[in-house]
């Protein structure tokens, strides 16, 4: 299982998260979504078929792209 911790700016309330949550599991073979509003980091675990490609897209389809 891989796992990546990002930053991502637009993040400003707990809503923002949620869409977040819910656009990423979404994805096949996302095992978790975890994030931080304070910090504005996001945890996402994965394995295959979910690469980072495929979900860095999918944040920046959601507006919330990562740094």
């Amino acid at each position: 299982m891989e796992s990546k911790t990002v930053n991502i700016p637009k993040i400003s309330c707990g809503h923002c998260l949620m869409n977040i949550k819910r656009e990423v599991s979404e994805l096949p073979g996302v095992q978790s979504v975890e994030g931080d509003v304070a910090t504005k980091k996001v945890t996402v675990q994965w394995e295959a078929p979910a690469t980072w490609d495929k979900i860095a897209e999918t944040l920046k389809d959601a507006g919330y792209p990562a740094e």
